[in-house]
């Protein structure tokens, strides 16, 4: 028998959640055919098998979240397809199948059976259904899933439910917030640690102000409740939408978002960009707009380090590479896979990067290695009517550019001391820096070099 795995799915992952098994126990398999589907914080990934053989069990269940080299399932390889025919027999004939007793122990409507004993309600509140987030939340917060009722699909864990039990709701009454409740602030957030003496004072003294605090709420107020009404549609979060949610939200309560737009004259990329697409095009490489902004974007960032920075514990490191993290839109929801190594690159390279990666990720081929490392993100949200806009910082990072619609504007251009009018083409893009280590004059003049290479058409077009 060959044990299957759960593979490496990215240099920081280190587990995965069994979404889907696509064989069954019996079936007979080619070497590389997809046995399963895996899902990270980062993509989802298929797992592939080995070697040609008969699937003989599969020890993960759909659901289930398994460590890196934990055991999915196991392959007779000494099998052939001519075998296929005969199923395995370790099982009685009566009994449910594997995957089928585990759907009805997940099922929160399930009546209690002779198979659902106490072992198995030990085993099931041991390891309750959650998501790789979902459990580091419940870790950040000192919360036993164990002991958390799910309220998500069979029974699912979500972030909700971790955070109802890290800080259950108390009436709306006013009274002194417990030293339980200022001691987990305290250790949830920066702002609290570097508090103000006067609101130092007050949280000694357990009453009074309690700032805004990531998972511990603003206070007495709540959110009002949702009533259904007659053409309402509720459309449940797809996972990635979760994903994104949770990463936004935590965005903007760690990082204070400061904004800056610039207008940028694009007459002269314009010039060079149509001088040299046509060829570019016939030689398989788009010549975007995109990829002079990321060369632009990257040689600035060569210039302001602290842009290409991330924040630790009461410092902050200068990353030395520049992973450039694009935003893609597809099917299944906004990606942004990042191009490694991107100051190394030529306009060409970078070009090809981002066809490739836009490509990929449209057909969901992203890997988690794609995904992450990024030091900083570009976003391009399209032509519809765009004028300018500011995006979210990605975290872990301290700034993101975003772009906005090119468009056709008058504009006054200097020759020989003379001023005159013409009509070129003009981008306003929008720069959002974390404030904790990026002031204005850095923010400024980083932004300011992008819109000056880009103005002066400072390229090297092969």
């Amino acid at each position: 028998m060959i044990d299957v795995a759960m593979p490496q799915l990215g240099e920081s992952v280190a587990e995965g959640t069994v979404t889907k098994w696509l064989v069954s126990e019996g079936d007979f398999v080619e070497r590389e055919q997809v046995l399963l589907q895996v899902a990270t914080d980062k993509a989802d990934t298929e797992v592939r098998a080995p070697s040609a053989g008969r699937v003989g069990k599969l020890v993960a269940q759909e659901g289930e979240t398994i460590a890196k080299g934990g055991l999915l399932c196991q392959l007779d390889e000494t099998a052939t397809s001519g075998a296929n025919a005969a199923a395995p027999t370790a099982e009685p004939p009566q009994a449910a199948p594997p995957q089928a007793a585990t759907r009805q122990a997940e099922t929160p409507q399930a009546a209690p059976a002779a198979s659902n004993g106490p072992s198995a309600q030990a085993a099931s509140a041991a390891n309750p259904l959650a998501s790789p987030s979902t459990r580091r939340m419940a870790l950040e917060h000192g919360v036993e899933l164990g002991g958390v009722s799910g309220t998500g699909e069979q029974g699912r864990v979500t972030h909700e439910d971790v955070r109802r039990a890290a800080s259950p709701q108390t009436p709306l009454t006013p009274q002194a917030p417990s030293p339980a409740a200022y001691a987990a602030a305290q250790q949830s957030a920066a702002a609290v640690r570097n508090a103000p003496q006067e609101i130092g004072a007050l949280l000694q003294a357990g009453g009074g102000f309690v700032p805004p605090v990531p998972n511990v709420g603003f206070g007495a107020y709540k959110v009002p409740g949702y009533n259904p009404k007659p053409g309402d549609e509720v459309v449940p979060f797809s996972r990635r939408r979760r994903i994104t949610a949770d990463h936004m939200v935590y965005s903007k309560q760690v990082s204070p978002h400061v904004a800056t737009v610039a207008e940028i004259d694009l007459a002269a990329t314009s010039r060079l960009r149509d001088e040299h697409k046509d060829r570019w095009k016939k030689e398989g490489v788009p010549l975007t707009f995109l990829a002079f902004i990321c060369v632009a974007a990257v040689r600035a960032l060569r210039e302001h380090p602290e842009m290409n920075s991330r924040v630790l514990e009461g410092s902050y490191v200068k990353l030395r590479d520049i992973n450039l993290g694009v935003a893609v839109d597809t099917p299944g929801g906004l990606v942004v896979p990042s191009i490694k190594g991107a100051d190394q690159l030529s306009l060409r390279g970078i070009a090809s990067a981002i066809d490739d990666l836009a490509k990929r990720a449209k057909a969901g081929k992203v890997t988690a290695d794609d995904l992450s490392g990024t030091s900083f993100s570009i976003s391009n949200p399209g032509l519809k009517g765009n004028l300018f806009g500011v995006a979210i910082i990605s975290q872990p990072n301290v700034g993101i550019l975003r772009m906005g619609e090119i468009k056709k504007r008058p504009v006054v251009v200097t020759h020989n001391d003379e001023d005159s009018i013409a009509i070129h083409p003009v981008m306003y893009m929008g720069l959002s820096y974390d404030h904790r280590i990026v002031d204005g004059v850095l923010a400024n003049s980083f932004l300011w070099r992008v819109a000056d290479i880009l103005g002066r058409g400072e390229f090297e077009v092969r």
